[in-house]
């Protein structure tokens, strides 16, 4: 009797154990090209969003088309040693940029495909830009120094990259035509005026245009800034409707593992089963969100690309994040992110602009 009713127990401890696990069910998922990655560099902002770009081709029916970040980066390490060299030295140069530094650098010099450019020589089969962001930056330093620049210093920065990442095509076939960076640009159709990028922090009037300070808007881009649950609500519709988003926020809470697969907010952050079982979250306030950004507890220190919406067992939101980090975790490189940790740690979004809902365009003054 006494062994019957331990094993009755123990099969009642594991039936719940079972069905306490994260379950779950996708109610939106647009489509997206596979996970890769950022490897050992700093450059999560253009895999996310070119990313984005490659979803925004499948949206608008043209077929998966694997494009390259390391074009779109390479540009932007031109722009940033630009825009350093102008304001003599006192300007961020290093590996990070954001979401609208893509769509800057698509505006400025287009893009291409992987095939076209990889951004990896002699070999290679992972992208490191620790050595060649020392060189760049050394460069940069002493042409600073030299007080009187010639014109000169961007051959040498180029020529840089050139070893490191390998010379950029001035043409290239692609499915049987030949093109140049211009006019595969152009076969894409994308309008780089079509995306708005959005924040939400109360140091700025809301439901005007800000620059946010954060390190890397080195270009100074501007967003609207809306109450968080606008945001929220742009990213649902954006997503219910067939959209993707590009995400800007934090990783570095504890509710955050990348190798579970799961960014959540919980009110206590050492409870044990904190990546295997649903369990109570914060309740998140717009003072919330000031409040971190302004004790830095809030960063942008990571870009990720937002496909879809789902439900655990319990009916909690969770967006549907494709991460820059490799196919890591059962989940294959991709994690579910939480609705609170959403509303406390988005730094900022990017979506086309015919995602935001129209009921919401007059006080976007669009």
């Amino acid at each position: 009797m006494f062994k019957k009713s331990v094993l009755l127990s123990l099969l009642t401890v594991l039936g719940f154990s079972a069905f306490a696990q994260y379950q779950f069910t996708e109610t939106n998922k647009a489509a997206c090209t596979a996970v890769k990655s950022q490897d050992r560099t700093g450059t999560c902002w253009s895999f996310s969003t070119v990313s984005f770009l490659e979803s925004e081709l499948m949206r608008m029916g043209q077929p998966d088309i694997d494009l390259s970040e390391m074009y779109i980066v390479r540009n932007i390490y031109a722009d940033k040693a630009r825009n350093f060299v102008l304001r003599q030295g006192k300007a961020n140069f290093s590996q990070g940029s954001l979401a609208h530094d893509v769509i800057r650098a698509y505006a400025m010099g287009g893009i291409v495909p992987e095939s076209a450019f990889s951004g990896m020589v002699d070999g290679a089969t992972m992208h490191d830009h620790s050595e060649m962001e020392v060189a760049l930056k050394g460069m940069l330093d002493g042409i600073i120094k030299q007080k009187r620049p010639s014109p000169k210093w961007s051959n040498g920065i180029d020529a840089i990259m050139d070893v490191y990442m390998g010379e950029v095509p001035e043409k290239f076939m692609n499915d049987g035509k030949e093109y140049t960076p211009e006019s595969f640009t152009k076969s894409l159709k994308i309008n780089p005026a079509d995306y708005l990028s959005v924040t939400s922090y109360t140091h700025h009037p809301l439901f005007e245009d800000c620059i946010l300070e954060i390190p890397d808007n080195y270009s100074n881009g501007s967003y609207k800034n809306l109450p968080i649950g606008d945001v929220e609500r742009i990213v649902d519709n954006a997503l219910a409707n067939g959209f993707t988003v590009s995400w800007d926020g934090d990783v570095s809470e504890k509710g955050f593992s990348s190798r579970n697969g799961i960014a959540v907010l919980p009110v206590d952050e050492k409870r044990e089963d904190l990546f295997t079982k649903p369990g109570t979250e914060v309740k998140v306030t717009q003072e919330m969100r000031q409040e971190t950004f302004m004790n830095y507890s809030t960063t942008d220190d990571h870009l990720m690309h937002i496909v879809g919406t789902a439900k655990d067992q319990n009916g909690t939101k969770y967006y549907i994040v494709k991460n820059s980090w490799g196919e890591i975790s059962d989940y294959k490189g991709y994690l579910y992110m939480s609705a609170p940790y959403f509303r406390l740690k988005t730094v900022g979004v990017m979506v086309h602009k015919n995602a935001v809902p129209k009921v919401m365009w007059e006080r976007l003054r669009m």
